[in-house]
């Protein structure tokens, strides 16, 4: 996989469909799982059902917080950055902190070999920008 590929990780159910690419792309649980214990709390994460889109993850949080009623719960990083939806900004971090996460190494860097995060990074956002329609919403 380069960084001007899609990784199988980011498909819905890690399948695609050749002939769509668009078809089913950042919908994995993986990432909705990543998102959730980034944004929301690693607990949430576990909470991801099936392959969902993880369109409600925001809402899902705090409805979560507020069946705690008097319970004192840490204001999860949505909360704290006053995040309200998904952004593709939000979503190209997590597939980025995913990917690295996948990879075998031990640190950081911004090229990992053959791989160049930051053109990964910009292939992503470019992608949100450039997609017409609901896959965007």
């Amino acid at each position: 996989v380069s960084e001007n590929s899609w990784p199988v990780f980011v498909y819905k159910n890690y399948l695609f469909d050749e002939n769509n690419l668009k078809q089913g792309l950042f919908m994995s649980k993986i990432l909705v799982q990543a998102f959730k214990a980034v944004f929301t709390s690693p607990s949430s994460a576990r909470e991801a059902d099936g392959d969902g889109d993880g369109a409600n993850i925001l809402e899902n949080n705090q409805r979560a917080r507020q069946a705690l009623n008097q319970v004192k719960v840490k204001m999860c990083i949505a909360s704290i950055i006053n995040m309200r939806k998904v952004t593709p900004h939000s979503i190209t971090y997590v597939v980025c902190q995913v990917c690295f996460a996948l990879s075998n190494v031990s640190s950081w860097h911004t090229i990992d070999g053959d791989f160049d995060y930051e053109v990964f990074w910009n292939n992503i956002v470019d992608f949100f920008k450039d997609v017409p329609g609901p896959v965007t919403q």
